[in-house]
Parts: structure tokens; sequence; C-alpha cells
């Protein structure tokens, strides 16, 4: 597929339909550009993280936060 896309004063631009549909997003998902060295660039929807949840499970990870651990896991 083959797209083109105009950018605005302000750096906003509009995904067109066919790579919406591509990519499965709708107004208000996610989406991640990963820029290459050589000027190349890809585009993928991402979820978005729920913060809360991850905090509720960080706290309980505590156990093996012990520098035992650290020592164990460290060459992973």
């Amino acid at each position: 597929m083959f797209a083109v896309a105009k950018i605005t004063a302000k750096g906003q631009t509009t995904i067109p339909q066919d790579v919406r549909t591509a990519l499965h997003v709708a107004p208000g998902d996610l989406i991640a550009w990963e820029v290459r060295a050589d000027g190349t660039a890809t585009v993928r929807r991402v979820q978005a993280l729920d913060l809360e949840y991850l905090r509720a499970v960080e706290g309980t990870l505590s156990e093996w936060a012990g520098s035992a651990d650290e020592e164990a896991y460290r060459e992973l």
C-alpha cells in the first residue's frame, strides 16, 4: 500500500483511511513512530498503558527486589 498525506504548518497530518484501516486505528488510539538512521520511518498501533494496574502489580513485586535477586538476574 502506498499513501501520501500533506503536513500542515503545525506539523499535523491526516492518516489516510486505507492506512487507518490497515493499522486498525480509530480516534483516541495511540500510534508509535520508529525513525531509522537511514531516514525511513515505520508507524504502528500501540496499546495504552493502564498505569493504575501497573502500579498495583508493582506493589506485589517487592519480595523480588532484594540484593540476592539483583545478583541472580543481573545478566538477563
